[in-house]
C-alpha cells in the first residue's frame, strides 16, 4: 500500500499550487481519501478530504472556498487544487486514506484513524 504526494514547493503569497497523490496497493473505492497539513510546532489538521462512495466533502474553514479537491478515478490519484495561498497555509502536506469519512475531518483527532498516510510534500508561502 502506497501513498505518494508531489506537487509542493515554494509560491509566493497569492500564487496557486497543485498537489497530487499517487494511490495503489489498495481499492480507493472502499476509502475516503483527503489531505492534512503540520506546520511547525502545530497540531496536525485535517484540510480537505471526499468520499467518493457517497459524494461527500469537507474543507476546513481555513481553505474553503481557496482550495478544491479531487480524484482522477481511472488514474487512482488524487488532487488538492490551492489557490490565494497565504504564509499560514506553509505546512507539511500529507495524503491519507481512511475507511471512515469522519477521520478525514476536523471530527477525526487530528487523523488518528486513518489508516493508511503517506511521506508528505513541503509546502512554503513566502515572498
Amino acid at each position: 500500500v502506497q501513498l505518494v504526494e508531489s506537487g509542493g514547493g515554494l509560491v509566493q503569497p497569492g500564487g496557486s499550487l497543485r498537489l497530487s497523490c499517487a494511490a495503489s496497493g489498495f481499492n480507493l473505492d472502499s476509502y475516503a481519501i483527503g489531505w492534512f497539513r503540520q506546520a511547525p510546532g502545530k497540531d496536525r489538521e485535517a484540510v480537505s478530504s471526499l468520499d467518493r462512495r457517497d459524494g461527500r466533502t469537507y474543507y476546513s474553514d481555513s481553505v474553503r472556498g481557496r482550495f478544491t479537491i479531487a480524484i482522477d478515478n481511472a488514474e487512482n490519484m488524487v488532487y488538492l487544487q490551492m489557490n490565494g495561498l497565504k504564509p499560514e497555509d506553509s505546512a507539511v502536506y500529507y495524503c491519507a486514506a481512511a475507511r471512515l469519512f469522519e477521520y478525514l475531518t476536523d471530527a477525526g483527532g487530528h487523523g488518528h484513524g486513518v489508516d493508511y498516510w503517506g511521506t508528505g510534500t513541503p509546502v512554503t508561502v513566502s515572498s
